[in-house]
């Protein structure tokens, strides 16, 4: 019996044995297959068709990411202080928004074109609707506290980030009023020339306005009238008047912001604000550039061993796909800065040619996408998770910067962007521009590691 015992304990453990082998296969395998769909993705990507600028492109067919897990979604009561005025009802929508837009997995991914842009609107749309019941245009350093505080708790609550004044900079001065001698509504509205600066701003046009400039001089017009009114410049010493004034200035375009605000719908708003910061988040490259090392000693002084240099142009660009999505006319920029330091480093000849590096190589790498330069937001849905817009049109060889190469610009009409790819449908003369590109935790998890 006691044989018996034993040979029948044996069994048991080997039935759980497998069970337990059976479910750790179950939960694994999603793992396994979407970690191998992110390397076929990847080696996909690298056999990108050479495209010429000066040739017709073949038709690009996009990539479809495999389907994602149901994310998980934050959704808990925000402890409040009790403490800000501030008229949250207001911008409900927007906050729903940038609750997405700053999905704690992806804020710090999105940040630069999508989540920060997204944030800094909503705070500004919040302080100008609210404005309607206090009469003013900036809150003092102890309501700034209580009501950032509060501002984030509510977007925690419908997940997004617990960090993003951190991720996005923002502090409680950035509600107050700062240097801005203005913050009353009825003296703001008797010291600008308020209908000149609503009908340049009650609606822009976002693909012009970075290059005409039509509402942002209007803004600019304003802010200074405001910062004029804090002090007599004929009685300051000159470089220090200028400079003070600047600050000033700059300050005061805060509280101009804010009023627009007042008077917008929200929506429209939004949107102009966020039309406004694209035009600056457009003329930088947010990367940030590790040491060149190892690319100067394979590639500098002519290419002796041109497996060598690619393998060691290539290692450098992965740091550069763990940082953030960008805009396509970012990933124009960053290849222009970092072919200028490459230059700079006595590497004269065309690495990007050469490795085959592409403008969708200096984004991060789910699937090479680059966001498009026209303001943009995420969307969720229960059964397919966070989606944003990519641009198509992205496949393209970065372009090597030459002596004479004015920089980038969409303001600049004799710079010719390389050749785009053709539409995957065939059709003579359009162009897929964007395709939606779904991602999820699990995703995110597999390109940071």
């Amino acid at each position: 019996m006691r044989r018996g015992e034993v040979h029948s304990l044996s069994i048991n453990l080997l039935i759980v044995l497998l069970l337990f082998l059976s479910l750790h296969e179950s939960s694994c395998s999603p793992l396994v297959y979407l970690r191998n769909s992110v390397i076929m993705e990847t080696r996909r990507d690298a056999l990108f068709p050479e495209i010429s600028p000066s040739t017709s492109p073949q038709p690009l067919f996009p990539l479809l990411a495999p389907s994602p897990l149901t994310p998980f979604t934050n959704s808990t009561v925000p402890k409040l202080s009790g403490l800000c005025t501030l008229n949250f009802t207001a911008v409900e929508s927007m906050m729903n928004t940038t609750s997405i837009d700053c999905t704690s997995v992806f804020a710090q991914f999105l940040a630069n074109v999508i989540c920060c842009p997204q944030l800094e609107a909503t705070l500004v749309v919040l302080i100008g609707q609210s404005s309607k019941d206090t009469n003013t245009l900036a809150l003092n350093g102890t309501q700034a506290k209580h009501c950032l505080s509060d501002f984030e708790q509510i977007l925690v609550g419908q997940g997004a980030g617990d960090n993003l004044q951190q991720i996005c900079s923002i502090r409680p001065s950035n509600l107050t009023a700062a240097s801005c001698p203005i913050t009353d509504v009825n003296e703001f509205e008797s010291t600008v020339n308020t209908s000149v600066l609503f009908a340049a701003c009650e609606k822009i046009d976002v693909v012009n306005e970075c290059c005409e400039q039509i509402c942002q001089n209007a803004i600019s017009d304003a802010a200074r009238m405001l910062a004029l009114k804090a002090y007599d410049l004929s009685s300051m010493d000159g470089s220090h008047a200028l400079s003070d004034q600047s600050t000033r200035v700059n300050d005061c375009k805060g509280i101009v912001h804010r009023w627009l605000a007042s008077k917008l719908e929200p929506s429209r708003a939004k949107d102009v604000l966020r039309g406004l910061s694209n035009c600056h988040v457009n003329k930088v490259c947010p990367l940030v550039f590790p040491n060149m090392n190892g690319i100067t000693a394979a590639c500098r002084d002519g290419i002796k061993n041109r497996t060598a240099c690619c393998n060691a142009m290539e290692s450098y660009v992965s740091h550069l796909q763990k940082q953030s999505f960008i805009t396509n006319l970012q990933a124009l920029n960053c290849a222009a800065l970092l072919g200028r330091k490459l230059q700079k480093a006595n590497i004269t000849e065309n690495v990007y040619n050469l490795c085959r590096i592409s403008l969708k190589d200096f984004s991060l790498q789910e699937s090479g996408c680059l966001l498009p330069s026209l303001p943009s937001d995420a969307t969720f849905d229960q059964s397919s998770g966070v989606s944003f817009l990519c641009d198509l049109n992205d496949n393209i060889p970065a372009p090597w910067p030459s002596a004479s190469q004015i920089p980038a610009s969409s303001c600049n009409k004799t710079v010719k962007i390389p050749a785009l790819p053709a539409a995957a449908s065939g059709q003579s003369g359009k162009y897929a521009h964007y395709v939606v590109l779904t991602v999820n935790f699990m995703h995110m998890l597999l390109l940071v590691v």
